[in-house]
């Protein structure tokens, strides 16, 4: 699971899916990556059992598998932004720059 959270696009792929499943050609514009690359991405989530899909007519469409999925990505998320504001207060001078 955590291999999922652990590239961007997959994060972003996971934010995008959060209120509705949405078509591949759908995720491809919204997250501004190629279809081959997408396919990568949505393999391994749906191995994973992160993703489901359904195929209608020649259509593919993703969906969350598990709501409770989004509330460890929210968490995980939290977590991070913790420890990057954390170790960027760390920076000599980082701090100066953000009072201005």
């Amino acid at each position: 699971m955590c291999k999922t959270f652990s590239h961007p696009k997959r994060l972003e792929l996971i934010d995008v899916l959060r209120d509705r499943e949405m078509s591949v050609g759908e995720l491809c514009q919204k997250l501004a990556i190629s279809p081959a690359n997408l396919s990568q991405h949505l393999a391994m989530m749906r191995e994973r059992h992160v993703l489901l899909s359904r195929k209608e007519g020649n259509m593919v469409y993703y969906r969350i598998a598990n709501p409770k999925l989004l509330q460890a990505f929210d968490l995980l998320r939290e977590i991070l932004f913790q420890q990057l504001r954390k170790d960027a207060a760390l920076v000599p001078g980082r701090a100066a720059r953000k009072v201005r």
